[in-house]
């Protein structure tokens, strides 16, 4: 373990953004000058144990660094490691683990540019092009421009948002972007055109019939009272007359299962860790939703943000937690904002804290940011991400139900999950299973984009066909191939659309729901640039721990390129090396990073004919 400090010395608004977080140093052994008055410390160290414990404030440190100077200084990561007792090697790794850090000096503000598949094929090349054109021609404007990952914006494709440091932090969005709106966002955040609200993602806003999103456009995000005037605070005030084991009987009985891909029972998972005699529990709301193609959770989070303090409320209060942590992506600002809003608003009116809603239950909520880390979806990756560590996969057994968070009981959901419990209790489990098919129960969020009239959220009862959501989206001519499941998932072809969307049904057509992205393609779009797009995706995303994941994500990208420039015998002898290093991946990865990463290039190659 690396204990040594260099010489670097932080500047001053390095150590204020550092000391807003954690407070003034007490002792040198911590960073605090040496004086006349700190004489003690050179004799004896005190405080080491309380700033280890204090190791999980990692990763907001590096983001208050961050978000004032624009990069994160040799000096600047020395002083947040004596603040914390870290040793800087541990630190550094972490530091480097995250796209939206760099640890390289770089201008104060920076664009970032989705160039990910919606993006790609909506022009992302070209107006990164343009971008770069127009900022490298002596405008002035200190604008470093970055190409990234999925943005989570894909409804509104090409994406880009603008992050200038200072104090406060300020971003901007534009989208869908031109090279014009762009540019202005990094050089002007405060003047850029202000987001269109969060209903706009949703073409079914309005609809009465709507479960999960009835809300979103017709209350006002901000307001508490306007929430609870639409329903809010019915499905907490239920859980508290059934007591814990009443609402984890009731989730159960409805069947609701994980949204996020894996579709495990929720009532199970929260049973299990409302059993466990070790304490305290953990929940965490897992809003790191990287997969491209996915933005039904931001939609959520911006457009009814009360719905998830009040679902964590309640899976807290039935697994016996009295803390909550929500990991939040940190490319969703305004989901930020919205969120850091209504926890407080929540906080106010006694609806969080140490007496919720009067019924002596303690409970409450902290925001943890990610920075830029597809893998931090995976739950024990997330975990570690909080502890202040790599945000690389634990190994399982144990599971988070026993271990998790902090080595404690935890359960963990994501957005859309959370959210289903409401209507689970509000309209009964007997009424919430009828909706949807036997196996896969309730109402789902579809996302939809690339290639139709309408792209944004849509909700439909499990059981209804691709080509019903097709149909409402409006897609356009000559429909190419649809994505099932996002970068993670599998393509299906244009005649494959009677396909139900469910989990059983996806599966026994050789496809995937995952999370329910939804990317249509028509014949514009060139299948073999998108499948190395989406190479290149999981070697730059892979948290290199295991083999299988770290040099097979690399040897998949280098196969997919060298077909791209030759086709014949040649293109054939690098298709029969994808399978062999895509069923090592999926055999032999530690998590469903590398177990899904050959999932896309098999069925475009098996279903689709991508290379004939």
């Amino acid at each position: 373990m690396d204990l040594r400090f260099g010489d670097s010395k932080p500047t001053d608004d390095e150590r204020a953004a550092v000391d807003a977080l954690l407070g003034p140093p007490e002792s040198s052994w911590e960073g605090a000058a040496r004086d006349e008055m700190r004489a003690a410390d050179l004799r004896w160290a005190r405080g080491g144990r309380e700033a280890r414990d204090r190791r999980d404030l990692l990763l907001p440190g590096l983001h208050a660094i961050n978000d004032r100077i624009g990069w994160i200084s040799e000096g600047a990561l020395d002083y947040l490691c004596r603040r914390l007792t870290v040793p800087p090697s541990e630190a550094y790794g972490v530091a480097t683990f995250y796209a939206m850090f760099s640890v390289k000096p770089r201008p104060a503000t920076v664009l970032h540019v989705c160039t990910d598949l919606a993006c790609a094929a909506a022009g992302a090349s070209e107006l990164c092009a343009g971008i770069e054109a127009r900022l490298g021609l002596g405008s002035g404007v200190g604008v470093g421009v970055e190409r990234s990952p999925c943005l989570g914006l894909c409804e509104r494709a090409p994406a880009a948002l603008a992050i200038r440091a200072g104090d406060p932090v300020r971003t901007a969005v534009s989208a869908p972007a031109t090279v014009h709106d762009a540019v202005l966002a990094a050089s002007a955040p405060d003047s850029a055109p202000e987001e269109p609200p969060a209903a706009m993602a949703v073409p079914q806003a309005g609809d009465p019939s709507l479960t999960l999103l009835r809300r979103v456009g017709v209350v006002d995000p901000s307001s508490l009272d306007d929430y609870r005037a639409h329903g809010g605070y019915t499905a907490l005030r239920r859980a508290f007359e059934l007591g814990p084991a009443g609402v984890i009987r009731e989730v159960t009985d409805s069947g609701l299962v994980g949204r996020g891909g894996a579709a495990f029972p929720t009532g199970r998972k929260w049973q299990a860790t409302a059993s466990q005699p070790d304490h305290p529990h953990y929940v965490v709301c897992n809003a790191d939703e990287s997969e491209p193609g996915t933005f039904k959770d931001r939609v959520i989070m911006e457009g009814d943000p009360y719905a998830l303090v009040e679902s964590m409320t309640i899976a807290a209060y039935a697994t016996g937690a009295h803390k909550g942590y929500l990991y939040l992506r940190g490319e969703y600002p305004r989901a930020l904002r919205r969120l850091e809003h209504a926890i407080a608003q929540a906080r106010a009116r006694g609806l969080l804290g140490d007496d919720v809603l009067g019924q002596g239950y303690a409970f409450d909520i902290e925001i943890r940011r990610g920075a830029g880390a597809y893998i931090c979806g995976e739950e024990t990756a997330l975990f570690n991400s909080v502890e202040g560590y790599r945000g690389e996969p634990r190994s399982k057994p144990p599971f988070p139900v026993e271990k998790g968070l902090f080595g404690k009981p935890t359960v963990e959901n994501n957005v859309e999950t959370l959210v289903n419990v409401l209507p689970v209790l509000t309209m009964g489990a007997p009424a919430y299973s009828a909706i949807g098919t036997e196996r896969s129960t309730g109402p789902k969020l579809f996302c939809v984009s690339g290639s139709v009239r309408r792209p944004g959220i849509y909700e439909l009862p499990f059981g209804a066909t691709l080509g019903e959501l097709l149909e409402l989206a409006g897609v356009r001519e000559g429909l190419r191939a649809v994505l099932l499941g996002g970068a993670a998932g599998g393509f299906v072809r244009p005649d494959e659309t009677d396909i139900p969307l469910t989990f059983e049904g996806t599966r026994e057509a050789g496809a995937t729901l995952g999370s329910g992205v939804v990317m249509a393609f028509d014949g514009t779009v060139p299948l073999p640039r998108l499948l190395l797009r989406i190479a290149e995706f999981f070697r730059d995303e892979s948290c290199g721990q295991c083999v299988p994941c770290r040099v097979g994500t690399v040897r998949q990208e280098e196969a997919l390129h060298r077909i791209v420039e030759r086709t014949g015998a040649a293109a054939a002898d690098d298709i029969t090396l994808l399978r062999e290093v895509g069923r090592a991946m999926r055999d032999a990865s530690i998590c469903g990073l590398g177990q899904t990463a050959w999932n896309a290039v098999e069925s475009a190659i098996d279903r689709l004919g991508a290379y004939e």
